[in-house]
């Protein structure tokens, strides 16, 4: 059986904070952060904008690669989502209902 685990960057509406995680369900982690669930910083910023992810079959690869995300600068962090999402746009429209 194969596994699917996400490494992920949400932000919020202006784009003015950046929350970097992991999850095993990307949709399910999203629709958490989305409706608040999730206590602490993606509550208290209204973080829910997924504007990057990244899929792997590893878990301690996906793990690796958020710590190695979280290290960098927020410069090098913006420049990662705007390779893929100039626009920053929110990459979950479409995939449930608002």
């Amino acid at each position: 059986m194969m596994h699917e685990y996400f490494v992920y960057i949400l932000t919020n509406k202006e784009n003015s904070v950046l929350h970097i995680g992991v999850t095993n369900n990307l949709e399910r982690r999203l629709s958490e952060h989305k409706n608040k669930i999730v206590e602490g910083f993606t509550k208290k910023y209204n973080v829910y904008k997924l504007v990057y992810y990244e899929k792997f079959s590893d878990i301690s690869l996906a793990i690796a690669r958020e710590k190695k995300l979280k290290g960098w600068k927020r410069t090098r962090k913006n420049e990662l989502v705007e390779e893929d999402n100039p626009g920053w746009k929110n990459l979950t429209e479409g995939w449930y209902a608002e």
